[in-house]
């Protein structure tokens, strides 16, 4: 499917140093991309209904990453993908009395028109579940050459003792695991599993429901084994990062990467180093699946997680139709860690908004004799974002630079200005 529209990225002087960023698996600082080419996998949408702050805040913090390798000069390749057929599309769907194609269709123009207010680099590769179905076929056949599916009443699952490495994304015990699992949309309590965390990768045709045709019988695909597959297709057997939200590190993150463990390494998987850390390789090749696994946290509203099931939502596209700056909705979203959990508040998006005019006020004056120089701040904001790309940091080096242009307080001819409006551009995505 289409992607949404780039933004042109100004060029920067310099060179930035290499990003370091948090990895789950190992709990620890790593380097986020090694080599030239920097390659990352973000788990999409599920498109049932419009984006809300906590999809915006993943998907910026996945935009930050970008920019950062961008501006080391990286060439980076962004592969994201859309379930756009899932249990909640279908639910919603008949609960409103829709066609469940009409509604993913809408809902993903409508999360393309979001990620363009907001100025979010779009992926390379945007990929829906039903266009990858050939891919994950081919990749599900994979899995049962190894071994590792098993039928249960017509659904196809995947038998996680086929990976000796399973656990090794979540470091989660297994009585977690099963809370999870139940959590978040695994069924660990249906009788007939040879293990409770088997997840499914091939459900069985449903009355009323789409499937498709399949060397496992009729049905569609299970979640965890669309994003392995099309992430490996796309991005190859190794690749940079897997980032998502938190609540994606299990199962989500966990099963993707022991599918692709298993479908590449099929027996022929040995335990070697990378960064320090111990990680599953084929014998002789690279790690199988992501070498980094970065997580964002949980946007909150009064406390409770931002979801769909709560119904406690706040959407962009509705702050955008009350004539809301996107690039507000953004430092809102920036004055917060991307891996700290937080709350959405109107005090928020205010102080956010008299940020941008301040910032805005600056440069206008800065382009001034006696203006601050733009270096020190993009020597800042660079130290910043290498670091677990802290955004709140790079925010408070571009304040002081606006308090102290405001301080100079005269306009001339061509200053500091346009060079801190590039740095805020191309390392925040900020217009100003």
């Amino acid at each position: 499917m289409e992607s949404w529209a780039d933004a042109a990225v100004p060029d920067l002087p310099g060179q930035a140093p290499e990003t370091m960023i948090w990895d789950t698996a190992s709990g620890a600082l790593a380097v986020a991309a090694n080599g030239r080419p920097a390659t990352i996998y973000a788990c999409g949408i599920t498109p049932y209904d419009a984006t809300h702050l906590g999809h915006a805040a993943t998907y910026v913090a996945w935009d930050l990453l970008i920019r950062a390798w961008r501006d080391v000069g990286h060439d980076v390749t962004y592969v994201q993908n859309v379930t756009d057929v899932d249990d909640p599309l279908l639910e919603r769907a008949d609960r409103d009395g829709e066609d469940w194609w009409a509604l993913a269709a809408r809902e993903i123009e409508r999360y393309r028109s979001d990620m363009t207010a907001l100025r979010v680099l779009p992926p390379a590769r945007l990929i829906g579940a039903v266009e990858a179905l050939p891919l994950i076929e081919d990749f599900n056949r994979a899995l049962a050459g190894h071994g590792a599916l098993y039928d249960l009443e017509g659904d196809i699952y995947f038998a996680r003792a086929a990976d000796p490495d399973f656990g090794s994304v979540s470091r989660l015990d297994p009585e977690t695991m099963a809370e999870l699992s139940a959590e978040r949309g695994g069924d660990p309590a249906r009788p007939g599993k040879k293990d409770p965390l088997d997840p499914m990768v091939w459900l069985t045709a449903r009355p009323g429901e789409p499937s498709w045709a399949s060397d496992f019988g009729p049905g569609r695909p299970g979640w965890h084994v669309e994003c392995a597959a099309i992430a490996t297709h796309y991005l190859g057997v190794s690749f940079d990062v897997q980032a998502g939200g938190s609540d994606l590190v299990y199962p989500h993150h966990e099963m993707s990467a022991s599918h692709a463990r298993v479908a590449f390494g099929g027996g022929r998987v040995a335990l070697g180093r990378d960064g320090g850390r111990d990680t599953a390789v084929p014998v002789g090749g690279s790690p199988v699946f992501a070498r980094r696994y970065a997580h964002a946290g949980m946007v909150r509203l009064d406390g409770e997680k931002m979801s769909k099931s709560l119904g406690n939502l706040v959407f962009v596209s509705r702050l955008l139709a009350a004539g809301t700056d996107p690039m507000a909705i953004r430092l809102a979203i920036l004055a917060h860690h991307y891996r700290a959990d937080w709350d959405w508040t109107d005090a928020g998006l205010a102080a956010a908004a008299a940020r941008l005019v301040r910032w805005r006020e600056a440069a206008a004056l800065a382009d001034a004799e006696g203006a601050p120089a733009a270096e020190g701040v993009l020597c800042a904001m660079r130290e910043r974002m290498a670091d677990d790309l802290d955004a709140p940091g790079a925010l408070s080096a571009v304040d002081d630079w606006a308090a102290a242009a405001v301080a100079a307080g005269r306009r001339a001819g061509q200053g500091s200005g346009q060079a801190v409006r590039a740095a805020v551009d191309a390392l925040l995505g900020v217009h100003l």
